[in-house]
C-alpha cells in the first residue's frame, strides 16, 4: 500500500512563504512521477505542479509559475513545493499524489495515489 503523508502548511500573511513536503512510503517514491493539487471550498481540485520520476521536468500551473517550485529527493522519499509570494487565492488544502506511469500529467483522474492534504491559509 502506498502511503502520501503532507506536512508543512499554515498560516502565513500574503507575500510570505511557506515549503509543503511529501513524505512516501519507502522504495515506490523515485519511480513514481508526482504532483502537488490543491482544493479551495467550494471548487475543484485544480493541478500545481508535477515533477516526472525519470528526468525530473516539472510543470506548472500558470497561475504558481514562477512562484512556486517543485521538488523531490529519491533518497528521502519526499516531495516538496516551496511556495513564494503567497496569494489569499492560494490559500487551499494542497495534496500530493503519486502516478505509477510517472509523466507529470496535470489531470488528476491520472493518479493512483493520494495523500491526506495540509491546510494552506492565506491571509490578505
Amino acid at each position: 500500500q502506498v502511503q502520501l503523508v503532507e506536512s508543512g502548511g499554515g498560516l502565513v500573511q500574503a507575500g510570505g512563504s511557506l515549503r509543503l513536503s511529501c513524505a512516501a512510503s519507502k522504495g515506490i517514491f523515485s519511480n513514481y512521477g508526482m504532483a502537488w493539487f490543491r482544493q479551495a471550498p467550494g471548487k475543484e481540485r485544480e493541478f500545481v505542479a508535477s515533477i516526472t520520476w525519470r528526468l525530473g521536468t516539472t510543470y506548472y500551473a500558470v497561475s504558481v509559475k514562477g512562484r512556486f517550485t517543485i521538488s523531490r529527493d529519491n533518497a528521502k522519499n519526499t516531495l516538496y513545493v516551496q511556495m513564494n509570494s503567497l496569494k489569499p487565492e492560494d490559500a487551499a488544502v494542497y495534496y500530493c499524489a503519486a502516478d505509477l506511469w510517472g509523466l507529470g500529467s496535470r489531470s488528476s483522474s491520472d493518479y493512483e495515489y493520494w495523500g491526506q492534504g495540509t491546510q494552506v491559509t492565506v491571509s490578505a
